[in-house]
């Protein structure tokens, strides 16, 4: 799931507790003498008691509860569908079929965001079809078109979003934030494994002089083209990112000291510019922050020692 949990579930739980409450209306105050009011009582008690579970859940509820609860709701709204007595009233549920496709699109990642909008329309237009109302088909053409547009169009828009706040503008690389959260993500992997993790940080030498003789856009430059050398000669798994200034991160997961080492000494022979660097391999208990101390003091040691 993307983004803060806490805000993901609680805006699920807001769309249960709407729901319910705009079926308890309808159950209180029916729009046809043959509104199924039995139905719409039982999905207000549903969707109230949902909408307080999700409420006290949302900063823990683990991603299957989240795909059970918009898979939930799909099922509810393809049976209001099908009890529907009028056209206006299986159409009706196009507000709340584009609310899900939009959370979908926001807080899910593209392949089940597109798998759960597909179950929604599967379960909704099977309802609409069983349902009584004729004339409806023209109707629900556009209330599907207009979910699909929508949600698709969220879900691009997300990734969009998504990728510009996680990336340096300069180097295209990581930024400090977005580098940190997955990296704490393959720390903990690499805990529960066992497996071993290796952080470094490399740091360039002489960058200040670049930019005094140079001007900044030479240094500009030389960021640029060194973290696009290292990124061609990168595995899939590792990830690059500016930590500030003329001062970059890697975090190797499956690596070891040895293995750790090895792989600098290529990323020194893919760009002419001197740099130099801290590494320090993940102990039990480790944070991201104590790896980077860790290779932070190795790094000024190995500077200190070149300038003595």
């Amino acid at each position: 799931m993307h983004g803060d949990r806490a805000t993901g579930v609680g805006l699920l739980a807001l769309l249960y507790g709407v729901s319910g409450l705009l079926c308890a209306v309808g159950a209180l105050w029916p729009m046809h003498p043959h509104s199924p009011v039995a139905l719409l009582a039982v999905l207000a008690v549903v969707g109230v008691g949902a909408s307080a579970l999700l409420w006290l859940r949302r900063a823990d509820l683990p991603d299957p509860g989240v795909h059970l609860a918009l898979g939930t709701v799909s099922a509810l709204v393809g049976a209001l569908a099908w009890q529907s007595v009028t056209a206006a009233g299986v159409v009706g549920l196009g507000p709340a079929m584009v609310a899900v496709g939009v959370f979908t699109g926001h807080f899910l990642p593209p392949r089940a965001a597109r798998t759960h909008v597909a179950l929604l329309l599967t379960w909704a237009t099977a309802g609409a079809v069983a349902s009584v109302p004729a004339g409806l088909a023209a109707p629900w053409l556009t209330t599907v078109t207009t979910v699909v547009v929508l949600s698709e169009a969220q879900l691009r828009m997300s990734a969009q979003l998504r990728h510009a706040a996680g990336t340096d503008p300069l180097t295209g690389v990581a930024n400090r934030r977005s580098w940190g959260a997955e990296a704490a993500r393959d720390l903990a992997h690499a805990q529960r494994s066992g497996e071993p993790l290796t952080v470094a940080v490399l740091d360039l030498d002489h960058f200040k002089a670049v930019n005094d003789e140079d001007g900044h856009s030479a240094g500009d430059d030389l960021l640029r083209s060194l973290a696009l050398a290292w990124s061609r000669e990168l595995r899939g798994a590792d990830l690059l990112g500016r930590h500030g200034g003329d001062e970059f991160v890697l975090c190797l997961p499956g690596t070891d000291a040895a293995a750790g080492r090895e792989l600098l000494a290529r990323l020194h022979a893919v760009h002419p510019a001197s740099w130099s660097v801290g590494t320090a391999t993940v102990r039990p208990g480790d944070t991201v922050d104590d790896l980077l101390r860790r290779a932070d003091a190795e790094l000024y040691r190995a500077k200190r020692a070149r300038t003595a």
